[in-house]
């Protein structure tokens, strides 16, 4: 069966060249919509747009940059436009957490705490400062900012990725309050523990066997696994299709029932380093 749920359609996803984001961006493809890759990796996020429009021609673009920088936004958020002729989904997605960047207050060097908090929280201000005109031109639409358990409960020494992420929880409640009137729906996404680069740096920092340390992680999960990129994908069509339409300023957790667990940061899992 065809999925034309978004078809003529646009949307742009940052960090969309690997793992969750690359996940958003298949979802979204496969749903009829036309996409754009903002990536800060260029060959990755060539590869994807290759990858993409091999299924759906002339479906997919790459725009390079780093969200974190205004003229970056601006103009990754200008190449769709130019490329698409509108823009009615932005999914702010790119996140950083390095594993050498752990640590506690006392610990993180301030150009650490600086730029996880560049990315990660300020770079969703600048996409969204850039997209939302846009948006409104084309008579509303959806942005979709990529939280994490992490904004919710946390475990030891991410104390920057922990700030980042429940400052996006706030700013997604304050867009959404902001933009409500002119049809513009503001909303979240928690993932738990989702199988990307980042879990697996995390996986092999631990030592031992890798897909042991992946598969403990999936224990912790009440569901049994961790998440997959597509996990996060099938989420954000759901959220920005007329499926979700009176969803805003809202979080979902996709996270494998982690949070009903309440208590969880006993070092079983990797929650929140997802993304």
């Amino acid at each position: 069966m065809t999925d034309d749920r978004f078809e003529g359609k646009v949307v742009l996803v940052t960090g969309g060249a690997l793992g969750i984001g690359r996940g958003i961006v298949d979802a979204f493809l496969a749903a009829g919509a036309s996409v754009t890759v903002a990536d800060i990796d260029a060959a990755a996020a060539e590869a994807a747009v290759r990858e993409g429009n091999s299924g759906a021609p002339g479906r997919a673009i790459a725009s390079i940059g780093d969200v974190s920088v205004a003229a970056d936004a601006d103009r990754m958020v200008a190449e769709t436009v130019a490329a698409f002729d509108r823009l009615d989904v932005l999914v702010n997605n790119a996140g950083i957490l390095p594993t050498a960047w752990y640590g506690s207050v006392e610990d993180i060097d301030e150009a650490i705490w600086d730029r996880i908090l560049d990315v990660n929280l300020k770079g969703m201000f600048l996409m969204s400062r850039a997209a939302l005109p846009h948006i409104r031109a084309a008579g509303g639409g959806t942005i979709i900012n990529l939280a994490s358990v992490q904004g919710l409960q946390s475990m030891p020494r991410v104390v920057a990725y922990a700030a980042s992420k429940g400052g996006v929880l706030s700013l997604t409640r304050a867009m959404a309050m902001d933009h409500a009137q002119e049809g513009i729906r503001v909303v979240a996404i928690c993932p738990g523990t989702i199988d990307s680069a980042m879990v697996r740096d995390i996986a092999r920092a631990e030592g031992g066997d890798v897909e042991a340390n992946v598969r403990r992680y999936g224990a912790s999960h009440p569901i049994g696994r961790i998440g997959m990129p597509a996990d996060i994908g099938a989420a954000s069509v759901f959220l920005a299709s007329d499926a979700g339409s009176f969803i805003t300023g809202e979080a979902l957790n996709v996270d494998g029932g982690y949070m009903a667990l309440g208590a969880w940061a006993s070092g079983a899992g990797a929650s929140g380093a997802e993304s």
